[in-house]
């Protein structure tokens, strides 16, 4: 007999979102350069390499946040350890929102999920560098 699973990864997703500020690409686009706000990519690295990043965005797969926001783990990145909003996104909007909700959890704060991801940051003529 088959896993039964309870919770479709829809409903998590929904959840979510549900659970975090959003904020559109074009809200994002007007704070990519200001000092006070941080983009977080939790992309995988082949799909940041394929695609690019934000400038100055920190990378963190999704798999990999929690340790990258834990002050005490030796895979702490300082990027989390500022004073700053933190703007997470993925391809679509759905990794970031997962990750954004897991270092709300875990007690950062400001964070934000960009809705729509890098898929719709190009769209828009935003900008992006190489990794």
């Amino acid at each position: 007999m088959g896993q039964i699973i309870s919770k479709s990864v829809k409903k998590i997703v929904k959840e979510a979102l549900a659970s975090v500020d959003t904020i559109s690409v074009q809200e994002a686009k007007a704070l990519v350069d200001n000092e006070r706000y941080q983009f977080v990519d939790v992309r995988e690295l082949s799909e940041q390499q394929k695609v690019g990043v934000i400038p100055g965005a920190t990378l963190s797969s999704r798999g990999m946040i929690e340790f990258h926001i834990d002050p005490d783990s030796p895979l702490h990145k300082a990027d989390f350890a500022q004073e700053k909003t933190y703007i997470f996104y993925c391809a679509s909007g759905a990794r970031s929102a997962l990750s954004a909700l897991a270092a709300k959890d875990m007690g950062l704060s400001p964070v934000v999920n960009m809705a729509g991801g890098i898929t719709e940051w190009i769209k828009n003529s935003g900008s992006i560098t190489d990794r």
